[in-house]
């Protein structure tokens, strides 16, 4: 008689149900695992022995045909562990068959018999769910796993826990879900000395998840800028929270006993492979894009990235999400990040400073930000030039708006927007709204329709550049509180996209 337990395979960020049937018979002692299993799945057998050895448990001299279905699903990863031995467990009748068939287990065995913790619990604990089965796991995975409120999450420290909780004699206690604690001393943008001008535009960026890219010399502040962007973004919802933490749960990367509310912040260097920022390799891993998901993607040097590697940023910039495609896997992920660059106005840095520009000026800077394709640079919502901060300024105490204070104000313009857009689905911040919904909500004023006009004329704005001054002006009218787009802000959001040569 075939025993049956359950486990799921990753497919994106999706996890998918598969059945795992034991079949003990007689014939020649073997052990085999069939179902397209990968290098780390057929050496379960082995794990698996050495840990029922170690729980005193012999296996039997039969043959032992363990069946992952469906079978044509590629299986990866050492969490199959846990699951093959509740289903062999059950074939041996040491644990009940149908409270074998009630769960969901993932997790991976020592060779003592204790679980060790696996990638992929959020989102196993999501599909458990959606199948009305209650989740098995490593107990490092519990408090992650927990957050699914949907399904009971069992974390168990080895296997001999599993079989007293099947068997009766110590059931396990449902896992409770746990929370990463903030960082306790933030970034703070008043530690930034002037830059009033650059920190309106990350108050704006921030506000309503608009790309910005930032020009300036060398160690004008450009990176001191976007680190502290974290600081005024609103803590993520329990949905975007969620959603953000299975990704980071298939990345490896929840390894503090829980998610965290705090967005996440990437920084990628220009030297990172294609794969490892839109993601890939192997076996279609997420990327850096995606693990930015409901953040920042601060790219620094941004014209030094490969072209190739700028133009595939352009498809995931205006749909959310990404599909890598490799000759073995697939996967969708989404990619909703505020992405924020910083280049130099030249090669040598220099450009507006005739004492240290190089003899190539100003070639060199027209080739230099050529770099960046047009297309892409469209898409830039924000364009700031940051000048270099004089060393009389530097021995001047901190100035102007904490991030606190600055924080205030764009939680609550992102609540207008979560009000504006509760019932518009897959948009949540006004950089996401299009179409009619666009026309509807960033409609300007007469005044400020015939200025739109005149610029779009005078400037040549491209359609896509046209819409993306609409959501910029919508955004500034929230952060002051009006319900109607009016001239100042599509001003303020027209200086911000021509600010950098009209480009």
């Amino acid at each position: 008689m075939v025993a049956r337990a359950y486990t799921v395979a990753f497919d994106g960020i999706e996890a998918r149900i598969v059945e795992v049937q034991c079949a003990v018979a007689a014939g020649l002692p073997a052990f085999s695992v069939v179902g397209l299993p990968d290098k780390a799945v057929s050496e379960a057998r082995d794990r698996l022995r050495a840990a029922l050895v170690a729980m005193g448990v012999a296996l039997p001299s039969k043959r032992i045909t363990v069946n992952l279905s469906p079978a044509d699903l590629p299986k990866e990863g050492s969490h199959f562990d846990l699951p093959i031995a509740v289903a062999l467990l059950a074939a041996l009748d040491v644990i009940p068959r149908d409270m074998a068939e009630g769960v969901v287990a993932l997790g991976e065995l020592s060779l003592d018999g204790r679980l060790v913790p696996v990638i992929g619990a959020l989102p196993a604990a999501m599909a458990a769910a959606e199948a009305g089965r209650a989740l098995l796991c490593p107990k490092a995975c519990g408090a992650e796993a927990a957050w699914v409120g949907a399904t009971q999450v069992l974390a168990a420290p080895d296997l001999a826990s599993v079989v007293r909780h099947f068997t009766g004699q110590a059931p396990l206690a449902p896992a409770e879900p746990g929370e990463i604690a903030p960082e306790a001393d933030p970034l703070d943008l008043s530690d930034v000395k002037g830059q009033e001008r650059a920190k309106r535009a990350l108050e704006i960026a921030a506000a309503g998840r608009h790309h910005l890219l930032l020009v300036g010399e060398p160690g004008s502040g450009k990176s001191m800028l976007a680190a502290r962007i974290p600081g005024i973004l609103p803590p993520l919802s329990p949905a975007e929270a969620l959603e953000t933490s299975m990704i980071h749960s298939l990345a490896g990367l929840l390894d503090e006993g829980g998610i965290s509310h705090q967005r996440p912040f990437r920084y990628l260097h220009h030297t990172a492979s294609p794969a490892a920022i839109v993601g890939g390799g192997r076996d279609a891993w997420p990327g850096e894009i995606s693990l930015a998901h409901n953040g920042v993607l601060f790219m620094d040097e941004f014209p030094e990235f490969p072209s190739k590697v700028l133009d595939t940023l352009r498809q995931p910039i205006e749909t959310g999400e990404i599909i890598v495609s490799r000759a073995n896997a697939h996967g969708r992920y989404p990619c909703r990040f505020l992405l924020v660059a910083a280049a130099n106005p030249c090669k040598c840095g220099y450009l507006a400073d005739p004492a240290r520009a190089c003899a190539r000026v100003p070639q060199c800077g027209e080739a230099y930000l050529g770099r960046i394709s047009g297309p892409l640079m469209d898409r830039f919502d924000l364009r700031i030039e940051v000048p270099p901060v004089a060393f009389r300024d530097l021995d001047l105490p901190a100035s102007g708006e904490s991030s606190a204070q600055i924080a205030k104000r764009v939680a609550a313009a992102r609540a207008l927007q979560n009000a504006r857009f509760e019932h518009a689905p897959r948009v949540r911040v006004n950089a996401e709204a299009e179409g009619a919904l666009l026309e509807d909500v960033a409609a300007p004023d007469a005044e400020g329709r015939a200025l739109l006009l005149r610029a779009a004329e005078r400037f040549r704005l491209t359609a896509r550049g046209y819409h993306r001054v609409l959501r910029v002006a919508r955004t500034i009218a929230d952060l002051d509180g009006a319900d109607r787009v009016a001239r100042p802000h599509v001003a303020e959001a027209v200086n911000f996209r021509l600010a950098i040569g009209n480009l």
